[in-house]
């Protein structure tokens, strides 16, 4: 770990303590993140990581916003996602595919962390096979105008600015799905519903509907029939992030079930001092390191410019499923207590859960593994 790397992990990891850990739990219950934290975090160059300077970025490495992420992950799982999703896949298309005004207009304020930004893929029948969406674009001189719907948007409702994905009508290419950056103000894109969910409660996901959204033809991304391969180029670093999400959250649980059982006592003993809690709290260190390592190794790939669309898919399989094996250990060492809301374990247990499904659940990985070695 280089120097730099180490003062972002402590810089994140003090923010998390001071800030994020303490006030988790409220967020939790009022299902909403306030905007003091993404200032916080914008101050700290947290929302334009590895976009470069010449944007207004904070020009780090991959490994650097996986510490970062790591640590804003365990100390709430909900701003995490959110932070995420702005870095990668949002900052992170577009500065690879925008145009220079785009750029200017649009990346340089995300970078700054002036607003949210959102991805927009998928739908109520395109989830994993992207490639069957339907939301629709029909060009009109100078603009397009967008109908249909997507599912499951992460800051859906709190974004400024989203990257929307849509089939064009009559489009003179192999795919016929195209990029688009839409501002969330625009009028016709509506949010229909924030969904109730299981955990990550302070993080919006919503569910959208576009009626006749017009989109001027200088705010499509790359050109038309190239969205499907944009979206797809955004995977190994949105994979690196969930995975490094999961280790986060994977360690908070693992840090608190450690002490709480080094100081609880039963048969005359700390219950750390029992076999059988000492050997489950050594699998979940297992787990953890295993996770932790493959994440990093991950990320030093993207760093070097090696396509790593399989080690990604690898992190994020092991990291995902770890995770929810080490804070069910957890829970489990806690006793009755884990099984509460006053203990942070009980709402960790249900953020990390989504991590085997968002961004590609663990059938996708598998498959993606699957083909690699099988090729």
């Amino acid at each position: 770990m280089t120097e730099e790397q180490r003062l972002i992990q402590e810089t994140a990891a003090a923010f998390s303590r001071a800030v994020l850990a303490p006030g988790a739990a409220r967020r939790d219950r009022e299902k909403r993140i306030e905007p003091e934290v993404f200032r916080s975090l914008a101050e700290l160059g947290f929302m334009g990581m590895t976009v470069a300077p010449e944007h207004d970025g904070a020009g780090a490495d991959y490994v650097s916003y996986a510490l970062a992420l790591i640590e804003v992950a365990a100390g709430d799982g909900a701003v995490s996602t959110v932070m995420s999703v702005h870095n990668a896949p949002f900052n992170a298309i577009l500065e690879r595919y925008g145009t220079p005004d785009q750029k200017a207009q649009v990346l340089r304020p995300a970078a700054r962390g002036n607003f949210i930004g959102a991805f927009g893929l998928t739908e109520a029948e395109a989830g994993s096979d992207a490639g069957a969406l339907a939301t629709r674009a029909v060009r009109h001189n100078d603009r397009y105008v967008l109908n249909g719907g997507k599912e499951f948007i992460t800051s859906g409702a709190i974004g400024g600015w989203i990257i929307l994905f849509a089939r064009v009508e009559g489009a003179a290419t192999k795919s016929p799905i195209t990029a688009f950056l839409v501002p969330t103000s625009a009028k016709g894109y509506v949010v229909a519903k924030v969904e109730d969910k299981l955990g990550q409660r302070a993080s919006d996901t919503c569910s959208l509907r576009f009626e006749d959204l017009e989109v001027p033809s200088e705010f499509r991304i790359g050109e038309e029939g190239e969205g499907y391969r944009i979206a797809l180029s955004s995977l190994e670093t949105g994979r690196i992030g969930i995975a490094a999400q999961s280790v986060g959250m994977a360690r908070s649980a693992y840090t608190a079930a450690l002490a709480y059982a080094k100081e609880r006592r039963a048969f005359g003993k700390a219950i750390f001092d029992h076999q059988a809690v000492a050997f489950r709290l050594a699998e979940m260190r297992a787990d953890l390191e295993a996770a932790t390592q493959l994440v990093l190794s991950a990320a030093r790939l993207k760093d070097a410019g090696i396509p790593c669309l399989t080690e990604a898919a690898i992190a994020k399989l092991f990291a995902s499923e770890a995770a929810e094996r080490i804070v069910s250990r957890a829970l489990q060492t806690f006793g009755g207590y884990g099984y509460l809301a006053d203990f942070p374990v009980e709402r960790i247990y249900r953020d990390v859960r989504v991590c085997q499904i968002y961004e590609g659940t663990s059938d996708i990985q598998k498959i993606i593994i699957a083909r690699a070695i099988g090729a």
